[in-house]
């Protein structure tokens, strides 16, 4: 293909708000963008609208568009995901050369990627499924970035990448996560803690409301209190601004006039469905999504208010009030802490697990350490978690770091008595609950899961292990009930 047109350094071929953004952001970092939209006139609007902020070079055509980028060539795909980016690859695929890269920014499930990167490499071609945190705002002025694919794309991209990513301490939020689909399994588990921090926050919001009497506004002021604390986060921060807001239409508290059914766009359930297949327990992940699905269940839930309705008085409990309100605020913000603790601790155990399952080699230390800029979860405590695997990369599990040993330990007697109350008030509180939960059982010296095992023997002929000796054993429970070695 002739190259003299070839100026841009970079493309971006879908141009809506995200794909736009990313344009903007790497032109205003100083590299040209080559630019191209199924539409042509969102490519001039952009053209238009944003011209002065860097070098653009847009096309109408997809050849044209290709034959603008200096190689080897680097071409980002911001469009929907599944078919859509399948038919804009096969649409690139012939126009490129050997050696030429394909980014995929959007949220595409992980194993779409590992497949897309496959059959891309027949043809020469390196394939980049990279995570994008940080929304619309993110992405045009510093996003955390999760690119996997090949050390040979990452040479390439890495310092475009890198230039435009949020910058926390000096360090670039963006790193070569690892090959094929490893930046789109990282973003995925990214956004399935995301679910879990989100839904931890909205029934602190709850309990409070209803466990205090507080209005919005008043827990707004707590949640900005709490941000100054070791809770500072960028949901905190966005959760006080939100409860804070007045709708002016109507002169009542924002969240109020908002319809109570949150809707989610998949990757929380793509979470859990790997972790199920992982065999990596992520509850808190999973209630959150859980927690969404029945938030949408409006006629079911109208339904069993009714019926319930006389027959509950724990729901209709008096608030609580003085000392004893501001004693539940503190307990509601440790109880809050340590349930992040563990949704974070659950997240970081599917990466490794899905690391070990693929090869992929991802240092969790490195994860956290980009997460502390530009994405949704970033946090304060990241640091605590980077600092947690470089001591120790082998860590089993974050609740055994010294620091978060001491930090759980600490809230556990609040975690509890918040969780007691939820339950005496009746209100919801199913991420609270089941991360507790799922702490004592990680604690517990036995688990009921031993006569699991016996049942299952004694249905189906499973069989079990004992404690006492090595080997796999069945009882003949239909007969004389001995036992049998089944090794």
């Amino acid at each position: 293909m002739d190259d003299t047109q070839a100026t841009a350094r970079i493309g971006v071929t879908g141009l809506a708000v995200m794909g736009r953004n990313l344009a903007r952001n790497l032109a205003r970092h100083g590299w040209s963008v080559a630019l191209h939209n199924r539409t042509y006139e969102r490519t001039r609007s952009l053209v238009d609208e944003h011209g002065d902020e860097g070098t653009f070079v847009p096309s109408e055509s997809m050849a044209d568009f290709v034959a603008s980028i200096e190689r080897p060539r680097s071409v980002i795909v911001m469009v929907k995901a599944g078919e859509p980016t399948d038919a804009v690859i096969d649409e690139l695929v012939p126009l490129l050369d050997e050696g030429d890269v394909i980014v995929d920014c959007g949220n595409a499930h992980f194993l779409d990627t590992r497949r897309r990167e496959a059959a891309l490499r027949e043809h020469g071609l390196h394939f980049v499924g990279s995570g994008v945190s940080g929304g619309e705002e993110g992405a045009l002025h510093g996003p955390s970035i999760m690119p996997g694919g090949s050390d040979h794309a990452y040479e390439t991209l890495g310092p475009m990448f890198e230039s435009i990513a949020a910058e926390v301490d000096g360090t670039p939020c963006c790193t070569h996560v690892g090959a094929d689909g490893a930046g789109h399994f990282v973003k995925m588990v990214h956004n399935g803690i995301e679910y879990a921090d989100m839904q931890l926050i909205a029934e602190a919001y709850d309990l409070l409301r209803h466990g205090t009497g507080a209005d919005p506004a008043r827990i707004a002021e707590i949640f900005s209190d709490w941000n100054g604390g070791e809770l500072e986060s960028y949901l905190i921060e966005i959760t006080a601004d939100v409860l804070g807001h007045t709708d002016a239409e109507t002169g009542r508290p924002f969240v109020d006039v908002v319809l109570d059914q949150a809707e989610q766009k998949g990757t929380g359930r793509w979470t859990v469905q790997n972790a199920l297949e992982l065999g990596v327990p992520v509850t808190a992940i999973a209630e959150a999504t859980f927690a969404r699905s029945l938030s949408g269940h409006a006629d079911q839930r109208e339904a069993v208010r009714a019926a319930y309705a006389q027959v509950d008085p724990a729901v209709d409990s008096a608030p609580l009030a003085g000392e004893e309100a501001d004693r539940f605020v503190e307990d509601v913000r440790r109880a809050l802490y340590a349930s992040k603790v563990l949704a974070y601790a659950q997240g970081f155990d599917q990466i490794r697990a899905g690391s070990d399952e693929y090869g992929w080699g991802i240092d969790l230390g490195s994860m956290a350490t980009i997460w502390r800029g530009g994405c949704i979860i970033r946090a304060r405590f990241l640091d605590r978690i980077r600092e947690a695997y470089d001591s120790d990369p082998d860590l089993t599990s974050l609740l055994v770091a010294p620091f978060f040993r001491d930090a759980v330990a600490d809230g556990l007697p609040s975690w509890r008595r918040v969780v007691a109350t939820a339950a005496r008030l009746g209100v919801p509180a199913p991420a609270f609950s089941t991360s507790l939960a799922s702490f004592d059982a990680l604690r517990a010296e036995r688990l009921p899961a031993a006569l699991i095992q016996g049942l299952r023997d004694d249905f189906g002929a499973h069989t079990y292990r004992r404690v006492d000796k090595p080997g796999t054993f069945h009882t003949l429970w239909a007969g004389d009930r001995s036992e049998e070695s089944r090794d």
